[in-house]
């Protein structure tokens, strides 16, 4: 990891203000959510990406019964065959 060299405290309520220059940086806008990561004994944050519930991917993405699926497991699971 790199350091920004930027430090923020902690709010009474556990807030933490992200500087403008990492928002800006990493295309992160006011509203947008974000996911928190344990890493070891790292918080890690990540601007949240819709993803493929099989593979991960978060490209060409078709929603299926409230889940997302890209288009590669979708080709894949319309060729599986059922069972009889």
């Amino acid at each position: 990891m790199k350091s920004t060299g930027i430090i923020r405290r902690v709010d009474e309520l556990g807030r933490v203000v992200i500087p403008i220059e990492l928002r800006n940086k990493f295309g992160i806008a006011e509203k947008d959510p974000i996911e928190i990561f344990v890493d070891g004994s790292n918080i890690v944050l990540k601007k949240f990406e819709p993803n493929c519930i099989f593979c991960g991917s978060s490209k060409k993405l078709s929603e299926y019964k409230d889940k997302l699926v890209c288009d590669k497991c979708l080709e894949k699971l319309v060729g599986m065959k059922t069972e009889e």
